[in-house]
């Protein structure tokens, strides 16, 4: 009698766990399951591929930075600059009307080398 009843609640054990396998089966092969698993898929690709872009992006920006300081130390662009240059010229707003170009104080220059007067 002891004999059945272990080989009867092994059975018993068995059909459960093989009922059991077939159903969490049966539900991933669902539309619903299967959608959610390929969304799921599809993020985790997505993921990945932006954090291999951020890295390569700043890989490029790096290099891009390193190769402009040599091209600038090549072409003399980030070389100090000296004391003697003098200042960067700047155009006057108005004329200096005490200025030799005007005679005796009149309103119009004598040598005026503006191109825009009217002819």
């Amino acid at each position: 009698m002891f004999r059945r009843s272990f080989w009867f609640s092994t059975g018993v054990a068995a059909g459960v766990w093989a009922t059991t396998k077939v159903n969490r089966k049966l539900r991933q092969l669902t539309p619903e399951s299967l959608a959610v698993t390929a969304a799921n898929k599809a993020l985790e690709t997505g993921h990945r591929i932006k954090d291999r872009a951020v890295g390569f992006a700043l890989d490029v920006r790096d290099n891009m930075a390193q190769r402009e300081a040599e091209l600038g130390d090549a072409l003399g662009i980030n070389a100090s600059v000296d004391a003697q240059l003098p200042p960067p010229r700047r155009l006057a707003a108005i004329e200096n009307h005490h200025s030799p170009k005007y005679v005796d104080g009149s309103a119009y220059p004598t040598n005026s080398n503006n191109r825009n007067e009217d002819h």
